[in-house]
């Protein structure tokens, strides 16, 4: 079955142009939308593989569609599409755990690049956006504001350890560690649903290698 993917963008031309490119590329359309309310509610009902959102849009930004789809924990991976160039926005992309970054002036020029990375689960920031940044990709940025003992319970959650186990390795109790998840869920600004401070580690394992 071929990827699905969704395009919301309040500028109409960007949609069709980007539609009419990724359907001549024979890629699956399933649907557009033109504000982030309509977009954040068609993810959540159809979960398409890939949705393209600009970051500017009615109602909800693409950045606030993203953070509730990760509250969610809805399987989708966000491309970003903006006219924007501020090291801010690029840093919020990546703790909302966004898949691909693109320059809306390049968009038609990198998003199949950019789709197919995804689809590897592989994240795509656009070379050309920390050009233009003179910003070195720094990974553990996402985690500078954690301690250490907060990035290792991290890395052993990634692992699939429990409470008990973490705590044994860390010398620490159940209770402690329970204490630390609590914070780093808060941090993360993550939905409390059992389950999604795995979720995250598992797509962001790259920080933790």
């Amino acid at each position: 079955m071929k990827p699905t993917i969704y395009i919301a963008d309040d500028h109409p031309i960007l949609i069709k142009g980007l539609k009419d490119l990724l359907i001549e590329k024979e890629y699956n359309i399933i649907g557009t939308g033109n504000d982030g309310k309509s977009a954040l509610n068609f993810i959540l009902k159809n979960q398409p593989s890939i949705a393209i959102l600009d970051v500017e849009m009615p109602k909800l930004t693409g950045i606030e569609v993203a953070k509730e789809c990760l509250k969610n924990n809805v399987s989708s991976k966000i491309i970003l599409i903006t006219l924007h160039k501020e090291v801010q926005l690029y840093l919020q992309a990546k703790k909302y755990n966004i898949y691909g970054y693109i320059l809306k002036e390049f968009a038609l020029e990198e998003i199949e690049l950019c789709i197919n990375s995804v689809l590897n689960n592989t994240p795509f920031f656009s070379q050309k956006i920390k050009d233009l940044l003179n910003f070195t990709e720094d990974d553990n940025s996402v985690l500078k504001d954690f301690t250490l003992a907060e990035r290792r319970i991290l890395k052993l959650i990634s692992q699939h350890k429990t409470n008990k186990e973490i705590g044994h390795l860390l010398f620490l109790s159940p209770r402690t560690i329970e204490k630390y998840r609590s914070k780093i869920i808060l941090k993360l600004d993550l939905s409390p649903k059992t389950g999604a401070l795995l979720n995250w580690t598992q797509k962001n394992k790259h920080l933790f290698t």
